[in-house]
């Protein structure tokens, strides 16, 4: 049977809760480099799989001695959470890689007046979340709500939305959405 190198990195590199980017970052090598030895497109020679393996940082007998892939994230620390967008809303999602996944669960925050946008949302799926803090109001098609804490919201995503922050206190909320969607 064939050595995996690509499927071991990114095995390693998804345990670690590192995106292609940041380990190539960390190793000073480029993402389009890791990209191909993940997808088995080039084998890395020695040094430079030792690069990319300092990245972590993780010695060379330890990366062909261990089967990363056998272990799946259960818990996440706040700084664990992927930001996958900042400015007046923020969402952190819990996971890195939903790759193969049916859920998607985010922590957004809304800052005073923030809006998804005059365009109504619509993707396949569904969405649900409660509002943690503030007051959120929620657009599903031509029914429009502000909740406030402790209130929920859950709908086919395949209609019209939209979410806006209302008030002077940032709104926070915990979502999920099928399938993932970013």
């Amino acid at each position: 049977m064939e050595f995996d190198i690509g499927k071991r990195l990114r095995a390693l590199r998804l345990e670690h809760g590192y995106s292609q980017r940041e380990l190539a970052a960390r190793a000073g090598v480029t993402n389009g480099t890791i990209s191909m030895i993940e997808q088995n497109r080039t084998s890395p020679s020695v040094g430079s799989l030792k690069k990319v393996l300092d990245g972590f940082p993780i010695a060379m007998s330890d990366f062909f001695a261990h089967d990363f892939s056998s272990r799946r994230k259960i818990f996440f620390s706040e700084d664990e959470l992927a930001r996958i967008s900042e400015g007046k809303i923020e969402y952190k999602q819990v996971g890195r890689d939903l790759t193969g996944k049916g859920l998607q669960v985010l922590h957004e925050t809304y800052k005073p007046g923030a809006d998804t946008g005059r365009n109504m949302l619509s993707h396949q799926g569904e969405e649900a979340g409660v509002i943690v803090k503030g007051k959120l109001e929620v657009t599903v098609g031509a029914e429009r709500k502000v909740l406030k804490a402790g209130d929920a919201f859950y709908f086919e995503s395949h209609k019209p939305h939209r979410f806006r922050c209302i008030g002077d206190e940032e709104a926070v909320v915990v979502s999920a959405c099928t399938p993932p969607s970013f």
